[in-house]
């Protein structure tokens, strides 16, 4: 999804020239399965941040082409809207110091990019969903300028037949509905995007692991109460996500592909070439472009992959020899509050990825598929207050299951990995008191407006005074 096409208007022809690229990518990645020529190279993590461009006044700034054009591509690049940046960073090998060189990364990043920002009338601010958003900033008139982002929207309108996107959640100040006329509401929702290079031996498992743990991991990480001024669920930008971007015909009657925001429809079985397989045959070409890629490196199946957004993507990559490998992309975790918290939040996905997707019993026969779903909606609507169903059909409370269980499987986990103690105890220290004290970024911000009023421009400014300390959120006050 992140290069430029050469024009926004597609025609029948080139869907069914990508169709049959298509095929023949999976095709290819398939006999890449069976006979196993991924690379591996241990335990290797890296991640993704979304963030917004503000004013000082703490609202949306839409100058993201005026802060890219100063700033080295290799770690910022554009974002849906103009509001909106990605900062990338390296993949770490995660044996040893690995996560503290993930986070000095981090902060240097953005520290870097702050004074960027500066330089251009802008604040930086990481955080789910910018509280001070309106519906009225998310028009085209913001959309970052470049052809693929319009041709994702006719596209995605073109398959609901013209009618808008629809978005309905039932929050905590009751039944939300808006109408909206194109994608931009999907830039409302901004992520941690949270990488794992894995092996094709274990991958599934890994995978399946993954999917077990996105509850707790958005429960403990939840930091998007409010959308247009809105409290809803402790993290709104799960639904909101799934329904911006649904090109779905809302008034068919007849078989429809799933939404493209999709946590998954069961555990994989044997390997993650059953994801590809489900791409292929579930899901419409979206953007039928001529990839500038070598064409033996799938540029079809990974252009199609990235407008498939499961909640954990398996992904296709290449190393600096050009050989393919492996990774999963956990995209549940909201981006912010701060660096420690995120490098934190990514730790515990780490450590529990490894702890039980090696585990002998595995944990995906004790935790039906409907369940582990249910968990991710529970714990995005109610945060660290939801209760889900465990293993072996166990009802807890999920701030005690990450107290009494994952934490400790989490620290087990690093350990395994090989993980420099003093990170592992700092990492896990910081989730510990989070979910001890139940603050949250979702939870501070709803103290925030408690206490102060529904001001979300005032919230916003309060947020990133806070956030521009660096300490945890379980530290921040009122």
């Amino acid at each position: 999804m992140g290069q430029e096409i050469e024009r926004r208007r597609l025609t029948p022809t080139d869907f069914d020239d990508f169709r049959r690229n298509l095929e023949a990518d999976t095709e290819l990645l398939r006999s890449w399965f069976q006979e196993g020529r991924f690379v591996t190279s241990g335990a290797r993590g890296g991640f993704e941040l979304e963030a917004w461009l503000v004013t000082e006044e703490g609202r949306p700034l839409a100058v993201n082409e005026r802060f890219l054009a100063l700033t080295d591509p290799h770690f910022a690049s554009n974002e849906l809207s103009r509001f909106n940046v990605e900062l990338n960073g390296n993949p770490q090998d995660l044996l040893g110091p690995g996560l503290h060189w993930m986070e000095q990364e981090l902060t240097g990043t953005w520290d870097a990019c702050n004074r960027v920002a500066a330089n251009v009338g802008a604040r930086l601010v990481m955080v789910g969903i910018l509280p001070s958003v309106a519906q009225e900033d998310l028009t085209l008139a913001n959309i970052s300028p470049m052809k693929r982002y319009l041709a994702l929207n006719d596209q995605i309108i073109a398959l609901r037949h013209g009618r808008p996107i629809e978005v309905s959640i039932e929050g905590r100040d009751g039944p939300f509905h808006v109408t909206h006329h194109n994608v931009m509401l999907e830039s409302a929702a901004t992520s941690f995007q949270i990488h794992l290079q894995v092996s094709v031996t274990d991958a599934h498992r890994l995978f399946n692991a993954a999917q077990i743990i996105s509850a707790p991991m958005v429960a403990i990480s939840a930091n998007s109460p409010y959308l247009f001024g809105r409290d809803l669920w402790a993290e709104t930008r799960i639904p909101l996500f799934e329904q911006s971007v649904d090109s779905r015909d809302p008034r068919s009657s007849g078989n429809q592909p799933p939404c493209r925001v999709f946590f998954g429809s069961g555990y994989v079985s044997r390997s993650l070439m059953e994801c590809f397989d489900e791409n292929l045959h579930d899901f419409p070409v979206l953007l039928p472009i001529r990839p500038a890629h070598d064409p033996d490196r799938l540029p079809h199946l990974r252009l199609h992959n990235g407008t498939i957004w499961r909640w954990n993507r398996p992904l296709i990559g290449y190393d600096r020899q050009g050989q393919p490998h492996l990774r999963i992309e956990h995209r549940v975790v909201p981006s912010g509050p701060t660096v420690p918290d995120m490098i934190a939040n990514a730790a515990l996905f780490y450590g529990l990825v490894r702890y039980y997707g090696s585990a002998d019993d595995p944990p995906e026969d004790r935790l039906p598929f409907q369940a582990c779903r249910t968990n991710l909606y529970d714990a995005a609507r109610r945060g660290l207050d939801a209760e889900v169903e465990w293993f072996d059909g166990q009802r807890i409370p999920i701030k005690e299951l990450l107290l009494r269980q994952l934490l400790p499987s989490a620290r087990s986990g690093l350990g395994a990995l090989g993980v420099d103690r003093d990170m592992i105890d700092r990492c896990i220290g910081v989730l510990e008191n989070r979910a001890e004290s139940g603050q949250t970024g979702s939870a501070w911000q709803r103290r925030w407006v408690d206490l102060h009023g529904s001001d979300m421009a005032l919230l916003t400014r309060a947020y990133r005074e806070r956030q521009q300390a660096a300490l945890p959120v379980h530290q921040w006050s009122v």
